[in-house]
């Protein structure tokens, strides 16, 4: 399917604990596409309720400089249901939902967001899903799961919590099988494949993130979520567009168009032959520039 046209343009996700103002206060100098305020395993228990009372403040502090806001919830109802109270306010634009069970649990979430944006007074559908699946008895149903709600926008997988599930190390060998369902359930459903296939908790290892996030953009993810801001300009360089190849592809489309509009059945570009195919993936790319 193609992509949805009303997908974000993300490349970085970056985590900040919602209950951290230091981290927030210089979250909007890192570059992020979008900065994920976390509720969840970055805030203690004893700390939820005043991460939610600080997502308001928080929230127009980490967009001053253009970036999305994403609220990370919990999972548990009796911690998401609160959480989406405190997240669904202007100027939130998704909802990231860990350890997603299936297509009815998105559902039942969409349904919660609709009435707090109606009370809160945001428009219908102003706030998107990021679906995160962290367990094997939900790996089934990663397709259904991509086309659950309009509200979904991405889908990924946790790597740490599914590998400790899975008891396997969370490498790119053992979550191989696994991202490539999730950027086929995403692709289907026109939505994006958020992630990458590695494992990135050494910070001091930059070349080897690039590389993983090399193959990770050949495999067909979109875009991906850090915690570190050392890798936020990384991923915007790997999983954006450089002015190079978006050039190119203007004129490839360009060249194809021509040739189409003449009665020619085949195209040659640049020293290679291109069909619909390769002109749709430039398509494609362009819609991706930010």
């Amino acid at each position: 399917m193609p992509p949805r046209s009303d997908l974000p343009t993300w490349r970085s996700l970056m985590f900040v604990p919602a209950t951290k103002d230091n981290f927030i206060a210089k979250a909007h100098t890192r570059g992020a596409d979008a900065i994920i305020l976390d509720l969840e395993d970055s805030v203690a228990p004893a700390e939820k309720d005043a991460a939610r009372r600080a997502l308001g403040s928080a929230a127009k502090t980490v967009a001053q400089a253009g970036a999305d806001v994403v609220v990370r919830i919990n999972r548990p109802l009796e911690l998401s249901v609160p959480d989406i109270a405190a997240a669904v306010i202007p100027g939130v634009s998704a909802l990231m939902l860990p350890k997603v069970m299936g297509p009815e649990h998105v559902k039942l979430l969409s349904e919660v967001v609709a009435a707090r944006e109606a009370a809160a007074g945001v428009a219908a559908g102003t706030v998107r899903f990021i679906a995160i699946v962290e367990t094997p008895e939900a790996l089934p149903a990663l397709t259904a799961i991509a086309a659950a709600d309009p509200r979904v926008v991405a889908l990924g997988i946790g790597a740490e919590d599914l590998s400790t599930e899975l008891g396997s190390a969370p490498t790119g060998d053992a979550l191989y099988v696994y991202a490539m369902l999730v950027v086929a359930a995403a692709r289907g459903a026109g939505i994006l494949p958020l992630g990458s296939v590695g494992r990135f908790a050494d910070f001091s290892d930059l070349a080897g993130y690039r590389e993983s996030l090399k193959r990770s953009r050949g495999l067909g993810f979109a875009c991906t979520a850090c915690i570190h801001p050392a890798h936020v300009p990384i991923i915007n360089e790997e999983y954006g567009v450089s002015a190079a190849d978006a050039d190119r592809a203007r004129r490839l489309i360009a060249a194809f168009e021509q040739a189409v509009a003449a009665g020619q059945g085949a195209v040659a570009f640049e020293g290679a032959m291109i069909d619909l195919p390769v002109v749709e993936r430039a398509r494609r790319l362009l819609a991706r520039v930010r």
